[in-house]
């Protein structure tokens, strides 16, 4: 990928602190291609040592990035999106072969990437660190002052691993903050490769990779003493544990932002095919449920339909599952590659089978194939290697059953009829989750109903999944708290400091005898 060498050779170095270094563990993790199932490279296994000496780095650095102007850290970080830019094609391709998703997917993602850095380059440049304050008394005189809050541990997950990566880092870095980010260990090649274009155009330690296993690196980072913010991404049990780390850290509880997992309802009304063609609607029903192979927290894999439309939208669906593309994810047209490991394609499998026992039917052909059964099987078209698992659509789903109410992360969609407005609510809002919702319908009035009433972070109205780095990106609930991305998304990374002045200095305050 552009100078930074072969793969072997820069992935084999471990982590970034300041610059490419080794780690002070000879520990490696495998980095294990999803669909050819080959070690591809390794990472280093860092310990928390490594971990020590990264934070360290980044508070060194933190002093002069912090008061360098924003228009400085403006031109670095467009330079840094210009560079991922020009690579743009080479860091895709590092990302499918790391973590499985289609390659045009991953370009997508870049893509992505790129416009994250450019607008909180712009965003940051443009605010003004003080506010001033209107307190109806003329004697004080008040003003906000905001500043880069610190050094920051970026925790991120293995479904987008620039990506989420890249929500944290950038607006962090806008801010006048220094990052240590931990990827996945499932995921980190791109992220390595981030930190090494960062390095090219920020100084010294601003950002720092750490890799390794979550339970040693993750833990140390998130509780460290010198980490003034934690921001985290990923599943609810490890969510919790980071919490309870920044708060237990031996410095004192710190902030974090947790953005944890979901089991979003996608709604759609008979009435939506008055303004929709059906077939458009099976089309976002699907990429709701089964883009990234299906492996992201808004995934809305719970769909309830109107009855009078069941049969047609299902029916469009098998249709639509049926024309999808499973090959090598680096060749064009590719719509569905491989889960990222085989421990999570085995996890996807058994969920698809306690289903089964808990009385679920598989309801399009070929979805048989995605049960673990003893053997290893796959639809007749799918390639011979990869962790494949087809999209899956269960019908006959009880709505205490674990497939109804838990995060798969697999291309799997719970279906269930409703029959009115108000049941579908009820079942749409019947969750520990709040992430993300979707609605289908003709009836604005209804869709502004269904707005106002579901308890959810994100609402998608007509479409299922779009994205946008100005929109903030959160969840109710057990689905965490905070905000990437938006505005919040800068905010996130600055301290407040409320400043009162006595402007009446002539007046005594004649309190005291």
């Amino acid at each position: 990928v552009g100078a930074v060498g072969s793969p072997e050779e820069v992935f084999s170095l471990g982590h970034v602190i300041g610059s490419f270094s080794s780690a002070s563990s000879s520990s490696v993790v495998p980095c294990v291609d999803p669909f050819s199932e080959k070690v591809i490279a390794h990472i280093a296994n860092a310990s928390t040592e490594d971990v020590n000496l990264a934070v360290q780095c980044a508070k060194a650095a933190l002093p002069l990035w912090a008061s360098t102007t924003k228009q400085m850290r403006q031109k670095a970080l467009h330079a840094v999106a210009d560079d991922i830019e020009r690579q743009k094609d080479g860091l895709a391709a590092v990302e499918t072969m790391d973590c499985g998703k289609p390659f045009e997917e991953s370009v997508w993602d870049v893509e992505d990437v790129v416009t994250a850095f450019r607008y909180y380059a712009d965003e940051a440049a443009q605010r003004d660190d003080i506010q001033r304050v209107d307190v109806g008394d003329e004697d004080y005189k008040c003003h906000i002052r905001k500043e880069p809050l610190g050094v920051v541990a970026a925790i991120t997950p293995w479904n987008y691993p620039m990506l989420m990566a890249v929500w944290k880092v950038a607006p962090a870095l806008a801010a006048g903050c220094t990052v240590v980010l931990k990827p996945s260990e499932h995921a980190s090649l791109t992220c390595l490769l981030l930190g090494e274009i960062v390095r090219k155009h920020c100084p010294a330690g601003v950002l720092n990779v750490i890799t390794g296993v979550g339970s040693i690196s993750g833990a140390a980072l998130a509780s460290h003493p010198d980490v003034d913010k934690v921001s985290f991404t990923g599943s609810v049990p490890t969510g919790r544990a980071v919490a309870h780390a920044a708060a237990a850290s031996a410095a004192g509880p710190k902030p974090a932002n947790l953005e944890l997992g979901g089991k979003s309802p996608s709604v759609v009304f008979a009435d939506a095919i008055t303004t929709m063609r059906i077939d458009d609607i099976a089309e976002w029903v699907l990429f709701g449920f089964a883009w990234t192979n299906g492996q992201i927290c808004s995934a809305t894999s719970r769909l309830l339909v109107q009855r009078p439309l069941y049969d047609a939208l299902l029916d469009a669906l098998r249709a639509r599952i049926a024309a999808i593309r499973a090959c090598d994810p680096m060749e064009t047209g590719c719509r569905i590659g491989p889960v990222v490991t085989r421990a999570q394609y085995e996890k996807v499998l058994a969920h698809v089978d306690r289903a089964l026992a808990d009385g679920a039917k598989i309801a399009n052909p070929g979805g048989e194939h995605g049960t673990l059964g003893g053997n290893r099987r796959r639809p007749p078209s799918y390639p011979t290697s990869g962790y494949f698992v087809p999209p899956i659509m269960l019908t006959n789903v009880e709505t205490t059953s674990a497939a109804w109410r838990e995060e798969i992360f697999g291309p799997v969609v719970c279906v269930r009829a409703f029959d009115t407005e108000a049941e579908a609510l009820a079942l749409a809002n019947d969750n520990v989750y709040g992430l993300a919702s979707a609605v289908f319908t003709s009836d604005e009035g209804r869709a502004d109903r269904f707005e106002k009433g579901i308890r959810a972070g994100i609402v998608w109205k007509q479409c299922s999944q779009p994205c946008f780095c100005q929109m903030p990106w959160g969840g109710y609930r057990s689905s965490g708290y905070g905000r990437d991305l938006g505005a919040q998304g800068l905010d996130n990374y600055l301290g407040q400091k409320s400043v009162v002045r006595y402007a009446a200095a002539h007046k005594p305050l004649d309190w005291y005898p």
